[in-house]
């Protein structure tokens, strides 16, 4: 049987060092050789951004898309807060940048300082089995778990109109653009949240298997994601499971994970 070492939710002040009003206090939780564990740890808000992944305003797989949109809501009030802090977003629904190419937000990113990566970046970084097994879901034989799968077919052109895009923040796709900013910022520590967990969360040229190899501090949102998982595929579990069995994975192979919410009170407890 699974052992489990889990902490208390309220984590003694002692775990964490004394930080001024602009930074997060983290509860990061990972798994290994089958324990789990939480830790803390401070970050830095302006060393901080958050990647806000293909949030599309439309999706083949009609459960997805709705799960998107039930995000949605606490997604925004939380970049909200968390940019007050000091945050910075990147909105990244990838494929939609024809959109955005009037924005200052999309002008911002592309003007960043070009700068060397420590190595050659991934147009997409694939499951890599020398640094972990295949994923616990059956995401080939047919992720979508509408009741009837339409077509596989593109039913999106940009962001869901829901998240609001504001002034300070950029939006890209190109992992190279993304890491140029970081590196002009400071950005030491990424946020990922969105979709698909076990998809574009992990894959992307910006996503969790490019940012950990490129040496960066990064974490998931766990309660900001959502797996492309149909329960009438192995390991036929729930879609909600699935998911959960998924960021499991990331947890044990790849990072940590937090409740967004971390991103949204300074340090001295006090919510933005």
């Amino acid at each position: 049987m699974t052992r489990r070492l889990w902490l208390s939710a309220a984590l003694p002040a002692a775990l964490f060092p004394a930080a001024s009003p602009a930074n997060l206090n983290l509860r990061l939780r990972s798994r290994k050789l089958g324990l789990v564990a939480e830790r803390g740890e401070t970050w830095s808000a302006p060393q901080t951004a958050i990647i806000v992944c293909d949030m599309w305003n439309g999706h083949y797989c009609q459960n997805s898309a709705r799960r998107v949109t039930e995000m949605v809501p606490a997604m925004n009030a939380m970049m909200n807060k968390a940019r007050a802090l000091g945050v910075h977003i990147v909105h990244s629904p990838s494929g939609c940048m024809d959109k955005y190419e009037d924005t200052p937000q999309r002008r911002r990113v592309k003007q960043a300082r070009p700068s060397k990566p420590p190595i050659p970046l991934a147009r997409w970084c694939y499951l890599d089995l020398a640094s972990e097994p295949p994923l616990p879901i059956d995401d080939a034989t047919s992720p979508c778990d509408d009741e009837v799968v339409g077509p596989a077919v593109r039913r999106f052109d940009r962001q869901h109109p829901g998240l609001e895009i504001k002034e300070p923040d950029v939006i890209s796709d190109s992992g190279e653009e993304i890491f140029n900013f970081f590196e002009q910022e400071g950005v030491r520590n990424v946020v990922m949240m969105g979709v698909h967990t076990n998809m574009c969360v992990l894959g992307r040229p910006f996503g969790i298997r490019q940012l950990v190899r490129l040496g960066k501090n990064v974490v998931l949102a766990r309660d900001m994601t959502d797996a492309m998982y149909d329960p009438r595929q192995a390991p036929w579990v729930s879609h909600q499971r699935g998911t959960e069995l998924v960021i499991e994975h990331i947890e044990q192979y790849w990072c940590p994970t937090i409740q967004s919410k971390d991103l949204t009170v300074a340090a001295s407890g006090r919510t933005s």
